[in-house]
Protein backbone atom coordinates (compact mmCIF):
# COMPACT_ATOMS: atom_id res chain seq x y z
CA UNK A 1 0.00 0.00 0.00
CA UNK A 2 2.78 2.60 0.95
CA UNK A 3 4.21 1.61 -2.73
CA UNK A 4 1.09 2.99 -4.24
CA UNK A 5 0.54 5.88 -1.85
CA UNK A 6 2.31 9.11 -3.24
CA UNK A 7 5.21 8.76 -0.43
CA UNK A 8 9.36 8.85 -0.90
CA UNK A 9 9.74 5.16 1.25
CA UNK A 10 13.23 5.45 3.50
CA UNK A 11 14.58 2.30 5.56
CA UNK A 12 16.40 3.49 8.48
CA UNK A 13 18.98 2.07 10.66
CA UNK A 14 21.62 2.82 12.61
CA UNK A 15 23.70 -0.25 11.74
CA UNK A 16 27.70 0.45 11.56
CA UNK A 17 28.65 -3.23 10.75
CA UNK A 18 28.06 -3.66 7.27
CA UNK A 19 27.46 -1.42 3.95
CA UNK A 20 24.93 -0.81 2.48
CA UNK A 21 24.91 -3.72 -0.35
CA UNK A 22 25.21 -6.49 2.04
CA UNK A 23 22.08 -4.82 4.05
CA UNK A 24 20.34 -4.85 1.28
CA UNK A 25 21.47 -8.19 0.40
CA UNK A 26 20.55 -9.54 3.70
CA UNK A 27 16.61 -8.00 3.44
CA UNK A 28 16.20 -9.15 0.33
CA UNK A 29 17.06 -12.12 1.38
CA UNK A 30 14.80 -11.96 3.84
CA UNK A 31 11.59 -10.72 1.40
CA UNK A 32 11.89 -7.09 1.11
CA UNK A 33 11.22 -5.45 -2.17
CA UNK A 34 13.83 -2.80 -1.47
CA UNK A 35 16.55 -0.71 -3.43
CA UNK A 36 19.50 0.34 -2.43
CA UNK A 37 18.61 4.19 -2.55
CA UNK A 38 15.58 3.15 -0.35
CA UNK A 39 18.18 2.66 2.92
CA UNK A 40 19.41 5.12 5.19
CA UNK A 41 22.21 4.31 7.54
CA UNK A 42 24.05 6.28 10.00
CA UNK A 43 27.06 5.26 7.93
CA UNK A 44 25.10 7.22 5.08
CA UNK A 45 24.63 10.24 7.21
CA UNK A 46 28.44 9.70 8.28
CA UNK A 47 29.35 9.77 4.73
CA UNK A 48 26.92 12.75 4.00
CA UNK A 49 28.94 15.12 6.74
CA UNK A 50 32.24 13.87 5.97
CA UNK A 51 31.76 15.28 1.77
CA UNK A 52 29.80 18.07 3.61
CA UNK A 53 32.96 19.46 6.09
CA UNK A 54 35.67 18.35 3.52
CA UNK A 55 37.70 16.51 5.87
CA UNK A 56 39.65 13.14 5.72
CA UNK A 57 38.30 10.68 8.53
CA UNK A 58 40.40 7.80 10.17
CA UNK A 59 37.55 4.94 9.77
CA UNK A 60 37.31 3.22 13.17
CA UNK A 61 34.38 0.65 11.40
CA UNK A 62 33.98 -2.95 10.94
CA UNK A 63 36.02 -4.00 7.69
CA UNK A 64 32.39 -4.53 5.97
CA UNK A 65 31.43 -1.19 6.54
CA UNK A 66 34.51 0.15 4.62
CA UNK A 67 32.41 0.07 1.08
CA UNK A 68 30.11 2.84 1.91
CA UNK A 69 33.15 5.00 2.34
CA UNK A 70 34.92 4.44 -1.04
CA UNK A 71 36.09 7.53 -2.64
CA UNK A 72 36.50 9.02 0.27
CA UNK A 73 40.18 10.42 1.28
CA UNK A 74 41.95 8.93 4.49
CA UNK A 75 45.33 10.21 4.10
CA UNK A 76 46.57 12.61 6.70
CA UNK A 77 43.38 12.05 8.80
CA UNK A 78 41.36 15.54 10.23
CA UNK A 79 38.55 13.65 11.75
CA UNK A 80 37.27 9.74 13.12
CA UNK A 81 34.61 8.42 12.31
CA UNK A 82 34.00 5.74 15.01
CA UNK A 83 31.49 2.07 14.61
CA UNK A 84 31.24 -1.12 15.91
CA UNK A 85 34.14 -2.00 15.54
CA UNK A 86 35.77 -4.41 18.40
CA UNK A 87 38.62 -5.54 16.31
CA UNK A 88 39.79 -2.31 16.07
CA UNK A 89 39.58 -0.62 19.41
CA UNK A 90 43.46 -1.48 20.39
CA UNK A 91 46.03 0.85 21.93
CA UNK A 92 47.59 1.83 18.71
CA UNK A 93 44.22 2.93 17.02
CA UNK A 94 42.96 4.82 19.60
CA UNK A 95 46.44 6.65 20.02
CA UNK A 96 46.03 7.35 16.47
CA UNK A 97 42.57 8.45 16.59
CA UNK A 98 43.36 10.53 19.56
CA UNK A 99 46.27 12.62 17.36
Amino acid sequence: RLRRAPFTIRFVTNTTKECKRDLLERLTKLGFDIAENEIFTSLTAARNLLEQKQVRPLLLVDDKALPDFTGIATDDPNAVVVGLAPEHFHYEMMNRAFR
